[in-house]
């Protein structure tokens, strides 16, 4: 696997093109000033797709919420747990 340095300005000018070198392979390292501040690489792993059918099973069963988030979380922050 190899490594190429940029400087800031040039990721910002030529980000797609570092993206494809990422994508195949390429760990591009991306320097402010001399120093590294980030880097761009493929993912570890490719992502799995959802199974839709089975999410939709699993909730199916499972207890409707009668209060909604916004209101459960101002009943915990005003209760004295917090």
């Amino acid at each position: 696997m190899d490594t190429k340095q940029v400087s800031l300005g040039e990721a910002k000018a030529h980000l797609s093109e570092l993206t494809e070198l990422a994508s195949a392979g390429e760990t591009v390292i991306i320097t402010k000033h001399g120093k590294a501040v980030g880097r761009l690489s493929a993912p570890e792993k490719p992502r799995k797709p959802i199974d839709l059918e089975a999410l939709r099973r699993l909730t199916a069963d499972m207890p409707y919420q009668p209060e909604g988030a916004g209101q459960f979380m101002r009943r915990y922050r005003e209760s004295e747990r917090y």
